[in-house]
């Protein structure tokens, strides 16, 4: 269904008390969405429930962004990220996502949560123009280089400024 969705420049902003939450299990597999979830995505919960969580991945996003994510929730850790989403309809919204590991009783990570809300829009500016590089990068690469290409890009950025990834998103 999402290879056949054609983005397009309709821009659905969320509201400043929405939260969107949903879960995955470790392959990322959507258990769990709620209202906004299904609002925001365009998709029913019935399609949104045991599908892959990247069903609302829009092409411009960079594929070190997501890289970073997975490894950062594999290693137990939180991460917090600015992602443009692409609904069923072709548009899109922003959101500043958080997205943590669930654990069972024992301390195993047993699926991942995801809460987003309205990010600012000076942010999503500044983003915007650090994923479009990012995005060249994976491009001129390659598919096989382009996550290091892209990856090389936001280090460089982060070097450049003596911060962390964290302090980065936390600073916009």
């Amino acid at each position: 269904m999402k290879n056949k969705i054609v983005p397009h420049n309709k821009e659905k902003v969320m509201r400043e008390n929405d939260f969107i939450v949903s879960k995955t299990d470790m392959k990322g597999i959507i258990t769990y969405g709620n209202r906004i979830f299904i609002e925001f995505s365009g998709y029913n919960e019935d399609e949104l429930i045991g599908a892959q969580h990247n069903i609302i991945r829009h092409p411009d996003m960079p594929r070190a962004v997501f890289s970073l994510l997975w490894d950062t929730i594999a290693k137990g850790k939180e991460i917090s990220a600015y992602v443009k989403n692409l609904a069923k309809d072709g548009s899109f919204y922003w959101v500043f996502a958080n997205v943590t590991p669930d654990f069972d009783e024992r301390g195993n990570i047993n699926g991942y949560f995801s809460v987003r809300r309205k990010p600012k829009a000076e942010a999503v500016k500044i983003v915007s123009g650090l994923y479009q590089a990012m995005l060249e990068a994976e491009k001129k690469a390659g598919a096989r280089d382009a996550i290091a290409a892209s990856t090389k890009i936001l280090v460089n950025l982060l070097t450049e400024k003596g911060i962390s990834y964290d302090e980065l998103i936390f600073s916009l």
